[in-house]
């Protein structure tokens, strides 16, 4: 069995704290501890005690004893369910109401992706001095991504084992049915069917489901499988593509675009093109693939005068490519050109018209917008234009033939021009300021009867945007 984290987090201790003062105390209250002998008492609690030590000798760092409570032994098992090789997971998304998606209804948008890692079950046992010799454990199955529906049937299995064991020890056989059968007993051989959502829950206190909604409970399994497949791949041995040494995880560095490469070749790397001045070639060493290396792992890679070179290398290139910078005509100086096609150079205080180059003309027009265009063009012909005021001025006849929106960190709603940022969930975005529903990927209306039609067919915007991985062991 696959080892979790000996660590919890603490939503993980809170809802361990619920299920002891709650549903721990409903159940035990529930039941009617018969009559034993002092001798039986003391048989049970050796019996418990010796399973105990079993139990945490086989599963380790999967066992939680919690404190004793009312006198009684308890524990938290978290269970890692065996997967060979990745398993699908699919949520029904209704067109109409994204909430209830038990309907038939032919335009449920069905969304799908692959794991090979889900967050474990967490076996609750609360041990009464009766067990094993008349009753079972007390216990609670808590699964974050089940509905209610199918924990009660996991439980009413665990009940089952105890009715063919009755009498006997049962902990280790509902641990072991749990890891290595509970996916296909409840029917998700080959795909884990999430939902459905907008369904009661159950009254058994034994059953503690943690799904909420699919904006929540897909990041929550997709950002589960990407951090175990991230322990693992650090604990592993890999070779590196560039100089062929193999190393540990740890020594490897994760690019976003997913390709690794050892330390020593990518810092390397990134000396060597920045000492050269090849800004532009500090993309993934994958000769297929051109993502840039991100800017924090260059400053972890390359010295303070390498990575300050870097900066202004890239600050030349940037300025280079924004439109609403001009180069003062007496010095050179970078500026920002205003609205109203002028600007002031912040070094030799010179304030010029951005269009003909001469001192600002207030209240004055330079000229048409034919006009401006005929003399950008016929501006681009002459010897005394730098290279960087060339391609600023070209960028500016484009701009004047076809104007496009440019978006950074949020996009605009295409109905009211509002500027909105996503910070999480899918990219179906809803306008706060008019109501309207839009793509956040490409920015496209969205008909508001069937939101989700525009995420259809493998050619369509994704619904849910690709996590990126985390690079080696940096934050």
């Amino acid at each position: 069995m696959d080892v979790a984290s000996s660590s919890k987090t603490k939503e993980e201790e809170d809802d361990g704290i619920d299920i002891m003062d709650d549903r721990l105390d409903k159940l035990l209250s529930d039941i009617q501890q018969p009559e034993l002998s002092e001798e039986q008492i003391i048989i049970n609690d050796q019996l418990q005690q010796d399973e105990l030590l079993v139990v945490e000798s086989i599963y380790g760092e999967n066992v939680f004893n919690l404190d004793s409570w009312k006198g009684l032994r308890c524990f938290q098992i978290h269970i890692n369910i065996d997967i060979l090789g990745e398993i699908g997971i699919t949520a029904k998304v209704n067109s109409v109401n994204e909430v209830e998606t038990i309907s038939g209804n032919s335009d449920d948008f069905l969304y799908s992706f692959k794991v090979q890692y889900l967050p474990p079950i967490l076996l609750t046992c609360l041990l009464p001095k009766s067990y094993p010799s008349h009753q079972p454990p007390i216990f609670t199955i808590s699964v974050k991504w089940l509905e209610s529906a199918k924990i009660l049937n996991l439980c009413s299995m665990l009940d089952s084992i105890w009715t063919g064991l009755q009498g006997q020890e049962v902990i280790y056989h509902w641990v072991e049915w749990l890891h290595s059968s509970s996916l296909s007993h409840l029917g998700f051989d080959e795909e884990i069917r999430l939902g459905p959502y907008g369904t009661s829950r159950v009254a058994d206190a034994r059953v503690v489901s943690g799904i909420r909604c699919i904006d929540a409970d897909i990041p929550f399994l997709q950002s589960f499988n990407n951090e175990r497949r991230h322990q693992n791949f650090l604990k592993e041995l890999h070779e590196c593509c560039i100089c062929y040494s193999e190393y540990p995880g740890t020594e490897f560095v994760q690019l976003p675009c997913k390709h690794f490469f050892c330390r020593k070749c990518l810092q390397t790397f990134t000396q060597i093109h920045v000492k050269e001045g090849n800004v532009s070639n500090l993309q993934c060493l994958d000769a297929k693939c051109k993502d840039m290396i991100p800017p924090g792992l260059l400053k972890h890679f390359l010295g303070d005068e390498d990575y300050e070179r870097w900066e202004s290398m890239m600050l030349e290139k940037t300025l280079a490519s924004m439109s609403d910078v001009v180069y003062c005509p007496r010095c050179q100086t970078p500026c920002i050109e205003e609205e109203d096609q002028h600007a002031q150079c912040t070094k030799c205080f010179f304030s010029f018209c951005t269009l003909c180059r001469e001192r600002r003309h207030v209240g004055i027009a330079c000229m048409t917008l034919e006009m401006k265009l005929l003399l950008l063009q016929g501006r681009q012909n002459l010897s005394q234009l730098t290279e960087n005021q060339r391609k600023i001025e070209l960028q500016k006849i484009n701009e004047m033939l076809s104007m496009k929106a440019i978006h950074r960190d949020s996009k605009l709603c295409p109905y009211c021009a509002m500027a909105i940022y996503r910070t999480g969930g899918c990219n179906k975005m809803k306008c706060c300021n008019c109501g309207g529903y839009f793509c956040y990927r490409c920015n496209r209306p969205i008909d508001a009867s069937d939101p989700y039609g525009h995420f259809r067919g493998e050619l369509s915007c994704e619904l849910f945007p690709r996590k990126r991985f985390r690079t080696g062991n940096h934050t």
